[in-house]
Parts: C-alpha cells; sequence; structure tokens
C-alpha cells in the first residue's frame, strides 16, 4: 500500500518535520491503513488540524502543517474498530475506549516511528489533556492498552506474555484490530 510523500504534505517543525512524517507515512502503509492527500470531495470536519478519517483513509490536507503524531493517532483509530467497519470509517462518533486504545496504538507507532512522547502529546492536542497524557505514558500508565490487549492486539500481562512467547506492551502482537 502506497502513501503519499512527506514531501507533498506540510509538518510541524516542532513535530519532527519532514522526516518524522516521512517515517510515519511508511509504517501506516507499512500497518496497510490507507493515506490520501485531501480531495475537494472530503469532509473535513474533524477535530485534528489537517487531518481527517473519510472512508477508512487518513486524510491530509497538503495546505495545512501537521504533526506526524497526530497523524499516527488518526491512523491509530482505524487501526482499532472492527475489519468491517474499519474500511467505511468516517468522520468519528465519541466513543471513550476507541479513543484511549487509538492513543495506546499511536504511542506504540511513536515507538516505531522514532516520533517523541512530546511529538506525540504535543500542546494544541488532546483538547488541552496532553500533559495528563504526556505523564501517564511516561510512567507507564498505558492508558488504552488493556483494550488493545483484550482484542490481541498486544499483551500486558507479563505472566501471559511469557506463556505465549510475545512481548508485552508497547510492542504489539499485530497492528490492526
Amino acid at each position: 500500500m502506497s502513501a503519499p510523500a512527506a514531501a507533498a504534505c506540510q509538518w510541524r517543525e516542532e513535530g519532527g518535520r519532514a522526516a518524522a512524517g516521512e517515517r510515519s507515512l511508511a509504517f501506516i502503509a507499512e500497518v496497510g491503513i490507507p493515506v490520501r492527500l485531501r480531495q475537494d470531495s472530503d469532509d473535513f470536519t474533524q477535530p485534528i488540524t489537517g487531518l481527517a478519517i473519510c472512508d477508512g483513509s487518513v486524510v491530509i490536507d497538503p495546505e495545512t502543517e501537521v504533526w506526524p503524531g497526530d497523524l499516527l493517532h488518526e491512523a491509530g483509530h482505524i487501526a482499532v474498530v472492527e475489519p468491517a467497519r474499519r474500511v467505511t470509517l468516517g468522520a468519528l462518533e465519541p466513543d471513550q475506549d476507541e479513543e484511549y486504545m487509538a492513543i495506546a496504538w499511536s504511542y506504540a507507532a511513536a515507538k516505531i516511528c522514532a516520533v517523541g512522547l512530546r511529538q506525540l502529546f504535543h500542546s494544541e492536542g488532546y483538547k488541552g489533556s496532553y500533559e495528563f497524557a504526556a505523564t501517564c505514558y511516561a510512567t507507564g500508565q498505558f492508558v488504552g492498552a488493556d483494550g488493545l490487549a483484550a482484542h490481541g492486539m498486544t499483551a500486558i500481562d507479563l505472566h501471559s506474555a511469557l506463556a505465549a512467547g510475545v512481548p508485552t506492551y508497547p510492542n504489539m502482537i499485530r497492528w490492526l484490530r
């Protein structure tokens, strides 16, 4: 699955610039989540500036600077929904469990993409709760990881992980629900 070139997008300097965008785009494509540039017909009524989810794809507005961490978060929303719903996913309805799972997914993805904690949980994100989110993850309180584990995407219990021969979170067993 191909993704737009990072050079076709505008990236926040404090978010890691095009290098972080390129790593994130490549990872998301490798996982199998479609990413494309905005078209005139796209519904862009979602809360993250420059990004939307339309028909199961993350859509980037090439005219707007975006945070690579926000791109990972939006991809996380697509990754954590059931497969039948994933392909048609659009504007999100508030769902706390899915939001927490998307945060946990994006944290695990950020580790792979070398997007730092402050680039993922930046001052313009998470409806002002970025400090809370950053503190939780910095101290090992992985809010939402239990939801990922419940769907077999990761393991959070060391004993169970050892018995199954898999690593624990933030390592993932699979990236799509």
